[in-house]
Protein backbone atom coordinates (compact mmCIF):
# COMPACT_ATOMS: atom_id res chain seq x y z
CA UNK A 1 0.00 0.00 0.00
CA UNK A 2 2.89 2.33 0.75
CA UNK A 3 4.18 2.06 -2.81
CA UNK A 4 0.69 2.35 -4.27
CA UNK A 5 0.56 5.81 -2.69
CA UNK A 6 4.21 6.67 -3.30
CA UNK A 7 4.65 5.81 -6.98
CA UNK A 8 1.82 8.03 -8.35
CA UNK A 9 3.16 10.87 -6.19
CA UNK A 10 6.62 10.46 -7.69
CA UNK A 11 5.30 10.37 -11.25
CA UNK A 12 3.15 13.47 -10.82
CA UNK A 13 5.86 15.40 -8.97
CA UNK A 14 8.61 14.84 -11.53
CA UNK A 15 6.22 15.34 -14.47
CA UNK A 16 5.03 18.73 -13.22
CA UNK A 17 8.63 19.66 -12.36
CA UNK A 18 9.96 19.03 -15.87
CA UNK A 19 6.88 20.39 -17.61
CA UNK A 20 7.40 23.67 -15.74
CA UNK A 21 11.01 23.89 -16.98
CA UNK A 22 9.92 23.34 -20.58
CA UNK A 23 6.91 25.63 -20.37
CA UNK A 24 8.84 28.59 -18.97
CA UNK A 25 11.64 28.09 -21.50
CA UNK A 26 9.05 28.00 -24.28
CA UNK A 27 7.44 31.20 -23.00
CA UNK A 28 10.88 32.82 -23.06
CA UNK A 29 11.17 32.03 -26.76
CA UNK A 30 12.88 28.63 -26.74
CA UNK A 31 11.02 25.92 -28.74
CA UNK A 32 13.56 23.16 -27.94
CA UNK A 33 11.49 21.33 -25.30
CA UNK A 34 8.33 21.48 -27.41
CA UNK A 35 10.16 20.24 -30.52
CA UNK A 36 11.63 17.37 -28.48
CA UNK A 37 8.16 16.31 -27.32
CA UNK A 38 8.93 17.23 -23.70
CA UNK A 39 6.27 19.90 -23.31
CA UNK A 40 3.88 17.22 -22.10
CA UNK A 41 2.28 15.88 -18.92
CA UNK A 42 3.06 12.28 -19.89
CA UNK A 43 5.23 10.90 -17.02
CA UNK A 44 7.02 8.43 -19.32
CA UNK A 45 8.52 11.33 -21.29
CA UNK A 46 10.23 12.71 -18.18
CA UNK A 47 11.15 9.58 -16.22
CA UNK A 48 14.81 9.05 -15.35
CA UNK A 49 15.24 5.50 -13.97
CA UNK A 50 18.07 6.36 -11.57
CA UNK A 51 16.37 9.52 -10.34
CA UNK A 52 13.09 7.65 -9.84
CA UNK A 53 14.85 4.93 -7.82
CA UNK A 54 16.39 7.64 -5.61
CA UNK A 55 12.92 9.10 -5.12
CA UNK A 56 11.66 5.69 -4.01
CA UNK A 57 14.57 5.03 -1.68
CA UNK A 58 15.40 8.48 -0.33
CA UNK A 59 12.30 10.58 -1.28
CA UNK A 60 14.78 12.80 -3.16
CA UNK A 61 15.70 12.50 -6.82
CA UNK A 62 15.41 13.95 -10.31
CA UNK A 63 13.81 13.44 -13.70
CA UNK A 64 15.26 13.38 -17.20
CA UNK A 65 16.30 17.01 -17.83
CA UNK A 66 14.21 18.92 -20.34
CA UNK A 67 16.42 20.18 -23.20
CA UNK A 68 16.67 23.95 -23.45
CA UNK A 69 18.65 26.35 -25.62
CA UNK A 70 19.51 29.55 -23.69
CA UNK A 71 20.56 31.32 -26.91
CA UNK A 72 16.88 31.90 -27.66
CA UNK A 73 16.50 34.04 -24.53
CA UNK A 74 16.68 37.80 -24.81
CA UNK A 75 18.51 37.82 -21.48
CA UNK A 76 20.45 34.55 -21.35
CA UNK A 77 21.42 34.72 -17.67
CA UNK A 78 17.94 35.67 -16.46
CA UNK A 79 16.36 33.08 -18.73
CA UNK A 80 18.48 30.26 -17.29
CA UNK A 81 17.65 31.34 -13.74
CA UNK A 82 13.90 31.56 -14.41
CA UNK A 83 13.83 28.24 -16.26
CA UNK A 84 15.82 26.51 -13.53
CA UNK A 85 13.60 27.88 -10.77
CA UNK A 86 10.40 26.91 -12.59
CA UNK A 87 10.57 23.22 -11.64
CA UNK A 88 11.15 23.66 -7.89
CA UNK A 89 8.57 26.47 -7.69
CA UNK A 90 6.01 24.29 -9.46
CA UNK A 91 6.63 21.54 -6.90
CA UNK A 92 6.24 23.94 -3.99
CA UNK A 93 3.05 25.33 -5.52
CA UNK A 94 1.45 21.94 -6.16
CA UNK A 95 2.67 20.55 -2.84
CA UNK A 96 1.20 23.63 -1.16
CA UNK A 97 -2.14 23.18 -2.92
CA UNK A 98 -2.20 19.60 -1.67
CA UNK A 99 -1.66 20.77 1.90
CA UNK A 100 -4.43 23.35 1.57
CA UNK A 101 -6.81 20.64 0.34
CA UNK A 102 -5.76 18.35 3.21
CA UNK A 103 -6.42 21.07 5.78
CA UNK A 104 -9.80 21.81 4.18
CA UNK A 105 -10.70 18.11 4.30
CA UNK A 106 -9.67 17.81 7.96
CA UNK A 107 -11.68 20.86 8.97
CA UNK A 108 -14.65 19.83 6.83
CA UNK A 109 -14.75 16.44 8.54
CA UNK A 110 -14.47 17.99 11.99
CA UNK A 111 -17.12 20.54 11.13
CA UNK A 112 -19.52 17.92 9.80
CA UNK A 113 -19.34 19.24 6.22
CA UNK A 114 -17.62 16.10 4.93
CA UNK A 115 -18.32 12.51 5.95
CA UNK A 116 -15.29 10.56 7.15
CA UNK A 117 -14.63 7.24 5.47
CA UNK A 118 -12.26 5.17 3.37
CA UNK A 119 -12.55 7.41 0.32
CA UNK A 120 -11.67 10.54 2.28
CA UNK A 121 -8.81 8.73 4.02
CA UNK A 122 -7.41 7.50 0.70
CA UNK A 123 -7.54 10.93 -0.93
CA UNK A 124 -5.93 12.48 2.16
CA UNK A 125 -3.11 9.91 2.13
CA UNK A 126 -2.45 10.38 -1.60
CA UNK A 127 -2.29 14.16 -1.11
CA UNK A 128 0.01 13.73 1.88
CA UNK A 129 2.57 11.65 -0.02
CA UNK A 130 2.34 13.96 -3.03
CA UNK A 131 2.97 17.05 -0.89
CA UNK A 132 5.96 15.43 0.86
CA UNK A 133 7.52 14.25 -2.40
CA UNK A 134 6.86 17.54 -4.20
CA UNK A 135 8.39 19.78 -1.54
CA UNK A 136 11.32 17.39 -1.04
CA UNK A 137 11.91 17.36 -4.81
CA UNK A 138 11.90 21.16 -4.86
CA UNK A 139 14.35 21.53 -1.97
CA UNK A 140 16.65 18.78 -3.24
CA UNK A 141 16.83 20.22 -6.76
CA UNK A 142 17.88 23.61 -5.47
CA UNK A 143 21.16 22.11 -4.21
CA UNK A 144 23.95 23.56 -6.43
CA UNK A 145 25.34 20.17 -7.52
CA UNK A 146 24.99 18.84 -11.10
CA UNK A 147 22.64 17.69 -12.52
CA UNK A 148 20.31 19.52 -10.12
CA UNK A 149 18.63 22.85 -10.92
CA UNK A 150 20.61 24.71 -8.29
CA UNK A 151 23.82 24.02 -10.21
CA UNK A 152 22.42 25.72 -13.33
CA UNK A 153 21.60 28.81 -11.27
CA UNK A 154 25.05 28.79 -9.64
CA UNK A 155 26.83 28.49 -12.99
CA UNK A 156 25.28 31.73 -14.26
CA UNK A 157 27.10 33.63 -11.49
CA UNK A 158 30.50 31.97 -12.00
CA UNK A 159 33.31 33.41 -14.15
CA UNK A 160 34.02 31.60 -17.46
CA UNK A 161 36.99 29.59 -16.13
CA UNK A 162 35.00 28.37 -13.16
CA UNK A 163 32.11 27.42 -15.47
CA UNK A 164 34.50 25.41 -17.64
CA UNK A 165 35.82 23.59 -14.56
CA UNK A 166 32.26 22.95 -13.42
CA UNK A 167 31.30 21.33 -16.73
CA UNK A 168 34.56 19.36 -16.93
CA UNK A 169 33.94 17.60 -13.61
CA UNK A 170 30.16 17.37 -13.85
CA UNK A 171 30.10 13.55 -13.95
CA UNK A 172 32.21 13.38 -10.78
CA UNK A 173 29.76 15.69 -9.04
CA UNK A 174 27.05 13.20 -9.96
CA UNK A 175 28.97 10.39 -8.25
CA UNK A 176 29.51 12.58 -5.20
CA UNK A 177 25.79 13.38 -5.11
CA UNK A 178 24.88 9.69 -5.13
CA UNK A 179 27.37 9.02 -2.34
CA UNK A 180 25.94 11.87 -0.26
CA UNK A 181 22.44 10.47 -0.70
CA UNK A 182 23.58 7.00 0.31
CA UNK A 183 25.36 8.04 3.51
CA UNK A 184 22.74 10.66 4.41
CA UNK A 185 25.03 13.72 4.42
CA UNK A 186 22.32 15.85 2.83
CA UNK A 187 19.50 14.69 5.10
CA UNK A 188 19.89 17.36 7.80
CA UNK A 189 19.98 20.50 5.58
CA UNK A 190 17.27 19.16 3.27
CA UNK A 191 15.00 18.25 6.18
CA UNK A 192 15.55 21.68 7.73
CA UNK A 193 14.50 23.53 4.57
CA UNK A 194 11.69 21.07 3.91
CA UNK A 195 10.31 21.58 7.42
CA UNK A 196 10.53 25.36 7.07
CA UNK A 197 8.52 25.34 3.84
CA UNK A 198 6.07 22.63 4.87
CA UNK A 199 5.26 24.12 8.27
CA UNK A 200 4.88 27.57 6.73
CA UNK A 201 2.32 26.28 4.22
CA UNK A 202 0.43 24.35 6.92
CA UNK A 203 0.18 27.50 9.04
CA UNK A 204 -1.11 29.53 6.09
CA UNK A 205 -3.67 26.84 5.26
CA UNK A 206 -4.90 26.61 8.85
CA UNK A 207 -5.24 30.40 8.99
CA UNK A 208 -7.13 30.40 5.68
CA UNK A 209 -9.67 27.81 6.87
CA UNK A 210 -9.67 28.67 10.57
CA UNK A 211 -13.39 29.53 10.59
CA UNK A 212 -14.52 26.12 9.36
CA UNK A 213 -13.90 24.08 12.50
CA UNK A 214 -13.38 25.45 15.97
CA UNK A 215 -10.61 23.85 17.95
CA UNK A 216 -8.56 22.56 14.98
CA UNK A 217 -4.82 22.67 15.69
Amino acid sequence: MFYLYLIPGILFAITLHEFAHGFVSWKLGDPTARNAGRLTLNPLSHLDPLGAICMLLFHMGWAKPVPINPWYYKNKKLGIILTSLAGPLMNILTGGISIFVMVWMEMAVRGGMLAAGNTVDTIYTVLYYFSVLSINLAVFNLIPIPPLDGSKILITFLPPKAQEWFFQFERFFMIALMACLYVGVLDTPINAFYTLIEEGIWRLAIMAFSGMSAGFI
